[in-house]
């Protein structure tokens, strides 16, 4: 397999056929995961070169606010080249500490601490090398609590919050 950054693959089977055996393995127990989990208002299929979970246009037609032709994100996987990655929207929290959103985002943390797993994630996503790393249950359970209207309220309170904080153009 030759690594791509961003996979050109048209769909999640064909994105999954190009792994070695091993990592196809792995996605494919967090993909399951994620699915059984998954509320049915969300969509799944290759979104920025990985397998993508979103709320489709019909659903929700003002779409990825950087660009609104493309759905709203809401959770991806991904074959890095030296991890896999889970990205997880709900648990990125830019907004106000009393938001719904970042109460999710610290239920989430405080979940996966209890594990004892570590915890290997940036702003949204987590890297790991195996599906044992994950703490699969509490990933199920952050993609449960967050069905597409609750997490469409999570998105344009961030986005007013971070309006809010944001000086106009001239006032700056």
């Amino acid at each position: 397999m030759i690594f791509e950054m961003q996979s050109k693959a048209s769909n999640v089977e064909a994105y999954l056929h190009r792994l070695p055996a091993d990592r196809r393995g792995a996605l494919s127990s967090v993909r399951s995961v994620i699915l059984e989990n998954l509320d049915p208002g969300y969509a799944e299929g290759m979104q920025y070169g990985m397998i993508g979970y979103y709320v489709p246009l019909a659903i929700y037609a003002q779409g990825h606010p950087c660009d609104p032709k493309q759905p709203l994100p809401f959770a991806a996987l991904a074959s890095q080249k030296n991890y896999m990655s889970l990205y997880l929207m709900s648990v990125y929290s830019g907004g106000s500490d009393h938001t719904r959103a970042a109460k999710h985002a610290e239920w989430f943390r405080q979940a996966w601490a209890k594990t004892g797993k570590k915890l290997n994630m940036g702003k949204a996503c987590i890297r790991f090398k195996k599906p044992e790393d994950l703490a699969l249950d509490v990933i199920g359970e952050a993609i449960s609590r967050v069905p597409v209207a609750a997490y469409i309220g999570f998105c344009e309170a961030s986005l007013a919050d971070s309006k809010k904080r944001k000086p106009a153009k001239g006032n700056a």
